[in-house]
């Protein structure tokens, strides 16, 4: 009867655990799809709708595959299905979506969960992508809707082809309570899944492919890169209308105003329609902006009040459960996006209204619907937690689509697959220093994440914070709550205004810039472990508490660097934080310059800089180029010329692709677009020397006049003012 028991048992536990075999095929050039039992056909693709940009990654090339298929490994065991990566000794993970504190994610557990934001890097954040990439240069994407754990070499396994070593806690001064782990271990609450892996040979052209996989970056119209102001929660027609004209008496630029809950007429949950009260004539004032070269934004969050027009009709399509005493619509049915965004069409769009600020679509659990909600579609309530912010954005995006203008707006949730959105993330946490960590983590999963500015303790927070804005993917002041504007703080208010205006002055570059996210994938906003030159290649195994690395440059790339990033091409951004009066400053290899001055600065080591209050440290690899134009306050509208100043940096000939569309239409993507080639080198006369091709005929081409500026060094002067 022992032997039958144990028998049973053995069978019992060969049967509940299966080891299944990876189907894979080639989905695109260094783009690998593998399908693991009965993958789910609901999932962040099928949700964003992303559509390959397959032309631009046969560009890239056809690298192989980066790892032995055989390391990677799957099964299934209690309907839920179990996937296993390899590690190898001293490579780093990087990714997992909008981390807060963290850069390096090797040896953490993460619970990807679509959420505010709470505090920790646990996985609960406002967009957990599924999408991790490592220092030897690939990266995995896991196409699942559902909720994952993720043990990012934190398990440290029996049967693992390099065990961690048992060593004595009594004295064995080596011993940790964290021992080896040669695996990604990943758990898929379904009965099988589907993923990819992205070859590189270099961390950022694994990104690349994983951005252009899912589409390409989008690119804003120009207004959307320059400055917004969000106005006080409950202004009225009159006080919008005075705002702007105010930013234009005092010389501040302003390319688009956000409205806050209280244009409409109830809020939380949501009416959709214009409060009459405050916005008597909203088509009125929406003309009054655009004559002044401004845009209009809406706040809104997705849930019906029950005393919107629109509600009853859309009843047989409402989830289970309320937000705020308001309707969840099933945006997964088209028969409910239908019904739903008409009257964002009409009362909206049409009439002229730019975009959207789609709030309230992450967390919490006290107030969004749980996990035992039921939808319409039949899909869990945990599918359409991770996928809300995908639908919202999606649909939204396409009402403007339909009439050919671009949008460029504000969103609480994302997740995989969105990288294409004309979207950026926000969300109330409001910690400077992780903000700037977030805006780093973002190129490194397909997001754009802006480090609002909304009020500060002091003049010297503001402006330090206005500074980053300013190098962001969206330059805004939140002033729904504080009411806040640039020149609140009049000690620092000339400042403000000379770094909005420079934001303008460096359209063009952060155009091209946005330009290259979308044809060829690179993330505008990037870490510095995806510039060439910083990241070190792991050459072994090292022990921190025995065997410290001699050069000190070498130590500090490897450890957490968390506020310095790269902005466009050429640029690497290094903010000052309040009450900061010098910082260090960690330089790739090869020479860098002052952006200010062109004054070289360092080559692959740690330098000081110290602070100084009218500027943001900003530094310039050895031959870069920056196209600016003049300081203006409205980006240029459609047809508009304007003259090109070209700033290059350093000792090193070079080039720079310049991009150049309608500004406002999707016009681009049926090739109505530009690229200049900008070449700077030195003549037979050892002087430098500048030239930009032709524009072609039939195709857009804004640029007036053109200067150069080369900035050799020993100018020591702000040529930039």
């Amino acid at each position: 009867m022992k032997y039958f028991y144990s028998w049973f048992l053995f069978l019992s536990l060969v049967f509940a655990s299966t080891a299944q075999e990876i189907h894979w095929e080639n989905t695109a050039p260094g783009v690998w799809k593998g399908t693991l039992g009965e993958a789910e056909k609901y999932n962040l693709l099928t949700a964003s709708g992303a559509i390959p940009n397959f032309t631009a990654l046969t560009k890239l090339g056809k690298p192989p595959f980066p790892m032995s298929k055989d390391k990677i490994s799957g099964r299934l065991q209690d309907g839920k299905t179990y996937l296993q990566l390899p590690l190898i000794k001293g490579e780093e993970i990087y990714g997992f979506g909008l981390n807060f504190k963290t850069i390096h994610q090797r040896g953490r557990i993460l619970r990807l969960h679509v959420d505010h934001y709470g505090g920790q890097d646990n996985g609960r954040t406002h967009a957990p992508v599924p999408f991790y990439v490592t220092s030897e240069g690939y990266g995995v994407f896991i196409n699942s809707s559902r909720y994952l754990d993720i043990y990012a070499g934190s398990g440290s396994r029996l049967d693992s082809d390099n065990p961690a070593e048992a060593l004595d806690r009594n004295t064995d001064p080596l011993w940790t309570a964290t021992p080896y782990s040669d695996a990604v271990e990943i758990l898929i609450p379904a009965k099988g899944v589907e993923f990819y892996i992205f070859a590189g040979p270099s961390m950022l052209e694994a990104i690349q492919r994983f951005n252009l996989f899912n589409g390409g970056g989008p690119i804003p119209p120009r207004w959307g890169l320059g400055f917004t102001q969000r106005v006080h929660r409950l202004y009225d027609q009159k006080q919008v209308l005075a705002e702007a004209e105010e930013f234009e008496s005092k010389g501040y630029p302003l390319d688009f105003i956000g409205l806050e809950p209280g244009w409409q007429s109830k809020s939380y949950p949501n009416t959709f329609a214009w409060d009459p009260t405050r916005f008597p004539h909203p088509e009125k004032l929406i003309q009054q902006l655009k004559d002044k070269n401004i845009s209009l934004n809406l706040w809104i969050n997705p849930y019906v009040s029950p005393e919107a027009d629109f509600y009853n009709t859309l009843k047989p399509y409402y989830g289970s459960h309320t937000v705020w005493a308001g309707a969840v619509p099933d945006l997964s049915i088209p028969e409910a996006q239908a019904l739903y965004w008409k009257t964002f069409n009409k009362e909206h769009v049409l009439p002229g209204v730019s975009g959207y600020k789609i709030d309230e679509v992450d967390g919490y659990d006290r107030w969004l619907w749980p996990d035992v909600a039921r939808f319409p579609s039949g899909l869990a309530a945990e599918q359409m937690r991770q996928t809300y912010g995908l639908l919202v954005q999606k649909q939204s995006s396409q009402l403007f689509r339909d009439q050919n203008r671009r949008t460029y707006g504000l969103v609480r949730a994302s997740n995989g697959g969105g990288v294409s959105f004309p979207y950026v993330i926000y969300n109330d946490y409001y910690d400077h220093r992780d903000f700037i960590t977030a805006l780093i983590n973002s190129g490194f999963s397909g997001l754009l994440w802006t480090p609002e500015a909304r009020a500060s303790k002091s003049a010297e927070e503001w402006l330090r914070r206005f500074q980053t804005v300013v190098f962001s993917p969206m330059a805004m002041i939140n002033a729904w709550a504080s009411n806040t504007k640039p020149w609140s703080y009049p000690e620092v208010a000339e400042e403000v205004k000379e770094m909005a205006l420079l934001r303008m002055k460096m359209m063009p570059y952060w155009y091209s810039a946005f330009a290259d996210y979308h044809f060829e994938g690179i993330p505008p906003f990037r870490a510095m472990q995806l510039e060439s030159g910083f990241t070190l290649k792991p050459q072994g195994p090292k022990n921190e508490l025995t065997d410290l690395e001699e050069n000190p440059y070498e130590e500090a790339i490897k450890k957490e660097i968390t506020d310095q990033y790269m902005a466009g091409p050429s640029l690497l951004v290094a903010p000052l934080f309040a009450g900061e009066k010098s910082r260090s400053v960690v330089l790739p290899k090869g020479n860098w310059y002052d952006f200010y001055t062109g004054i070289y600065v360092g080559n692959g080591e740690i330098i000081t800089v110290e602070g100084r209050l009218d500027q943001i440290p900003v530094f310039v690899k050895d031959g870069g180029i920056i196209p600016m134009m003049k300081s203006r306050l409205h980006a240029p509208g459609k047809g508009e010329r304007y003259d090109l100043e070209i700033f290059h940096y350093g000792e090193a000939p070079s080039h720079f692709s310049l991009y150049d569309d309608d500004g406002i239409s999707y016009d681009y993507e049926k090739g109505h677009y530009s690229w200049r080639e900008i070449k700077v080198f030195k003549g037979s006369d050892e002087q430098w020397k500048g030239s930009i091709s032709p524009a072609k005929a039939q195709k857009p081409n804004n640029i007036e006049n053109i200067r150069w500026v080369f900035m050799t060094e020993g100018n020591g002067k702000n040529p930039l003012k």
